[in-house]
């Protein structure tokens, strides 16, 4: 097993340990505030990257 990977791999008590420290830092009420930023974030970014592909295609002639 490669041992540069190893200690990136995120398991069960890592994912509570880091919930745990998210709602020391924020709180439980800002959470939702921060998931719908996070939500809206990822929505204009796959907007903006669906125009960007609109964009660099090149139209097909009519024959």
């Amino acid at each position: 097993m490669n041992t540069f990977i190893l200690p990136l791999a995120i398991g069960a008590p890592q994912i509570i340990l880091i919930v745990i420290v998210v709602l020391l830092l924020f709180g439980g009420r800002k959470i939702p505030e921060l998931m719908r930023g996070l939500g809206s974030g990822i929505k204009e970014f796959k907007d903006a990257s669906k125009d960007d592909n609109d964009e660099n295609k090149v139209p097909e002639e009519k024959k």
